[in-house]
């Protein structure tokens, strides 16, 4: 029962970290796609910019207010796709979702802080503060693929 604690608490400071000290916070001035979106529910929102070039994601910046949860999952994101394949990325997404949902996902994944977001999963009303960034990339990143 402890470990189980012990583990929430971890996944907590990993939130937390990411939440006061986000990774890739600010403009992407030379992005190549540019997305805003919301989560009129709670009034999250992100401005999330890309930079790719031949199909890699070479750089990922977002802006935004919202809870610890929103922001926190944006900086993991932004974090997670950064060099990837666009087809990773959006993979990665996928299975983010399915997380998300409370499906089961391949356990030798290594999913990196990402994992911290695990327990959101439990708690149905804050599913869309943790999945408004990836939504937002995943719009931005499809509609790159059709230009």
């Amino acid at each position: 029962m402890s470990s189980n604690i012990d583990l929430d608490a971890l996944y907590r400071r990993v939130i937390m970290d990411h939440y006061k000290k986000p990774r890739n916070r600010g403009i992407l001035e030379d992005g190549s796609h540019t997305i805003n979106m919301n989560n009129p529910t709670c009034g999250d929102r992100i401005q999330l910019s890309f930079k790719v070039k031949d199909g890699i994601v070479e750089d990922c910046r977002f802006e935004g207010e919202g809870c610890s949860i929103s922001m926190s999952s944006a900086s993991m994101m932004t974090q997670a796709i950064k060099g990837k394949k666009v087809e990773d990325a959006l993979k990665l997404s996928k299975i983010f979702s399915d997380m998300m949902q409370g499906k089961e996902v391949d356990e030798d994944l290594d999913l990196g802080d990402i994992e911290a977001l695990h327990g959101v999963s439990k708690f149905p009303a804050r599913i869309k503060c943790a999945t408004l960034a990836w939504k937002a990339m995943e719009k931005g990143l499809n509609e790159g693929e059709q230009e």
